[in-house]
């Protein structure tokens, strides 16, 4: 589960930001030379448009005038002509400011004095040159991922130089790979980002340990999942003289190695996260820095950038620091681990675990009762074997192991964000990447208020808080009942997604009005930005940076970049493992419906499908109420409504397009209650499968 990214689960659909950039005003003749950014779409004729926010037209710009742009790339366009008279606006790009991507897969022709290199892709590009010396390996007719390594103005073609050759047996790691690239994300740093990497040295310096506080001698230890390679926060615990306890939130200190300018925070920014596959992580930053360096291993001295807390046994926050540290992990301990000492009071620091939870438990209670909205969690993890072929799926919830950590992580990011938002340059706030998360949308949460009337779930829209308290009441309400997965699911649906902007306005789903991400520099970028600016301001030496909302938003497109790749992936795995279960039929819950047909969400394996209209038309005629959620048959008047227990049988499992196609089976309604249990136990202990932290 990944840690502190509980709002996550309170944000499942995008909506339009309070914060929205002043319309860029159409340019008019005068003004043709004008130069503006956006990013460059090339359709299948080979006509490009460059979409600018703001602007009401796209700007078309012809092939010849690409400038070496491939298509998702972001560019800088000039205006030829103004696009009077309900004309198109023409224009020709004048610089690539950010390639979409870098790495593509496709096809290899070898002659004896060179190669070419054509890409899968429907959009139209150019071949790409590959010296002979660049071949790496692969021969000719070899499907190969060839990385763009320059492409000059003199230069016709782009060159490039292979990755790796893609063997047919390999099949499912080429899937995984095509996914990473098809959402931008390099699969590989190049030569000279990993010898920047390599030439870091993992010692202690004297002249270091003189700018940090020493926390060395505190009991410290770390919590992680069992497959985790890259601790990247620890926590300390002791008691103080005057009866209360200092709790340290102890973050691996990124910045220290990572610097402004250099190669590696040049990748770092590019990619701005990790990307969990269910069998990889497409990590951040190399392995030298994220599972050596930084990584918080036990018995190891290492560099922190901490969050230290005076905490009364009513667990209230008397006392905060904020700073540079020096830490020596004691243990490592693995959320299972911790989970069984909380539940028999008994094991290896148990005491000082205990008092963890304690605390934790009484921050969660405090949070909800400030306004934070409750919807809970599930992780759905595969067992793979050796080729990462699924063989099973477990579904794993968020138990008091996970929430421990959780609510420790939201103190100290709160608390980054507090101090922050306090400190003025010239009267104006410090630009900072929030982390923000607006109020639902009317349009949304309307209808689900009408929705939810029906199953006698009454919500006060007074304000803000006012609809908030009503989704925790309604939630506690509704567990257990037939309606609870259908009000769940839709209610996350109403909420918005939250962002990374320099623009504070609170977090609505955490309840906070101050909030950013500080505690996972390893696999987020926005966390090494807000070490960065948080040293400045501890230091009273602040850099006023004018790109922060560009940067904001670079952050926030990868982000949702990474989650459409992860859930592609996950697709991918449950086509991969349903084709099994050709002509079998299980027990399902409807997860959503359109007008061409319902998805239908197995009990067993969590594994989403659809049953078309077509395939229902033999039964009757059916349309949409959108109103209710729900299929309706115009003779019958039969409704399959969301949230309703079905039963199907599995026609087909396409793994090229990631879709499973399911059938109604007629007069099976399902009674059963749904459990985790079944699941859990249905499958043996996961074996490959990672998973994302924190």
């Amino acid at each position: 589960m990944r840690r502190n990214d509980v709002e996550q689960r309170n944000t499942a659909c995008t909506k339009k930001k309070k914060i929205m950039s002043k319309k860029i005003k159409e340019p008019k003749s005068s003004s043709q030379s004008k130069t503006v950014k956006g990013k460059l779409d090339i359709s299948r004729s080979g006509i490009g448009f460059v979409l600018v926010e703001g602007m009401d037209k796209d700007i078309l710009v012809r092939p010849n005038d690409f400038n070496r742009a491939f298509h998702g790339d972001m560019v800088k366009v000039q205006i030829k002509s103004d696009g009077g008279n309900g004309k198109r606006i023409d224009g020709k790009i004048t610089d690539v400011s950010e390639r979409k991507q870098t790495e593509f897969i496709g096809n290899l022709q070898v002659s004896k004095a060179f190669a070419f290199f054509t890409a899968d892709t429907e959009k139209p590009m150019p071949d790409f040159f590959v010296p002979i010396e660049k071949l790496n390996g692969a021969k000719d007719k070899d499907r190969v991922v060839v990385r763009l390594t320059k492409w000059n103005k003199d230069d016709k073609k782009p060159e490039g130089e292979v990755v790796s050759v893609i063997k047919a047996e390999d099949m499912n790691d080429f899937a995984m790979k095509e996914l990473l690239i098809d959402c931008g994300f390099p699969l590989t740093f190049d030569d000279a980002v990993m010898k920047e990497a390599h030439s870091l040295s993992e010692n202690i310096t004297r002249q270091e340990l003189i700018k940090r506080k020493d926390c060395r001698d505190i009991l410290t230890f770390t919590i992680d999942p069992n497959d985790a390679k890259d601790f990247d926060d620890a926590i300390s615990v002791r008691n103080l003289d005057n009866g209360n306890y200092e709790i340290g939130v102890h973050i691996a200190d990124v910045s220290h190695f990572v610097k402004p300018g250099s190669l590696l925070d040049k990748v770092a920014y590019e990619r701005a996260t990790s990307v969990y596959l269910p069998d990889r992580v497409n990590p951040m930053l190399p392995e030298k820095i994220s599972n050596e360096l930084c990584s918080l291993r036990p018995h190891e001295d290492k560099y922190t950038f901490s969050a230290i807390f005076q905490i009364n046994n009513r667990a209230e926050v008397k006392h905060s620091w904020l700073g540079r540290t020096v830490i020596h992990s004691n243990h490592r301990f693995t959320y299972d681990e911790v989970q069984e000492i909380i539940e028999k009071k008994d094991g290896l620091h148990y005491k000082p675990i205990m008092l963890l939870n304690d605390l934790a438990q009484k921050f969660r209670r405090e949070r909800f009762r400030k306004g934070a909205i409750n919807f809970s969690s599930q992780e759905v993890r595969f067992q793979l074997d050796e080729k990462g072929k699924p063989i099973g799926i477990v579904i794993k919830e968020s138990k008091d192991a996970h929430k421990l950590i959780e609510e420790f992580m939201l103190l100290a990011n709160r608390t980054v964000a507090e101090y922050v938002s306090k400190i003025k340059i010239n009267k104006l706030p410090v630009p900072f990447p929030y982390r923000i998360h607006d109020t639902p949308d009317d349009e949304k949460l309307k209808p689900f208020v009408a929705f939810a009337k029906k199953f006698g779930y009454v919500f006060d829209m007074h304000d803000e808080a006012a609809v908030a308290a009503s989704f925790n009441k309604m939630l506690k309400e509704v567990q257990g009942k037939p309606e609870q997965h259908v009000l769940e699911q839709l209610g996350i649906r109403t909420m918005a997604k939250a962002v990374y902007t320099s623009s504070n306005i609170g977090h609505y789903g955490l309840g906070f009005e101050h909030y950013c991400h500080f505690t996972s520099p390893i696999r987020r970028y926005p966390d090494v930005m807000v070490h960065r600016i948080l040293q400045e301001c501890l230091e009273k030496n602040l850099k006023v940076d004018k790109k922060m909302d560009e940067k904001c938003k670079h952050c926030s497109d990868r982000e949702r970049k990474a989650m459409e790749a992860e859930r592609a992936g996950n697709k991918y795995k449950q086509v991969e493992f349903m084709q099994q279960y050709l002509g079998e039929e299980f027990d399902g819950i409807i997860s959503g419906v359109a007008s061409f047909g319902f998805f239908v969400e197995t009990v067993l394996h969590k594994c989403e499908g659809m049953v078309t209209v077509r395939d229902l038309s033999e039964h009757d005629d059916f349309r949409l109420d959108e109103t209710d959620y729900a299929l309706v048959g115009l003779r019958t008047k039969r409704k399959f409504r969301m949230g309703d227990k079905v039963r199907i049988k599995v026609v087909a499992a396409n793994l090229g397009k990631r879709q499973l196609d399911y059938e109604w089976v007629p007069g099976s309604n399902v009674k059963a209650k749904v459990t985790n249990t079944a699941l859990i136990k249905q499958a043996a202990k996961p074996k490959v499968g990672l998973k994302k932290k924190k």
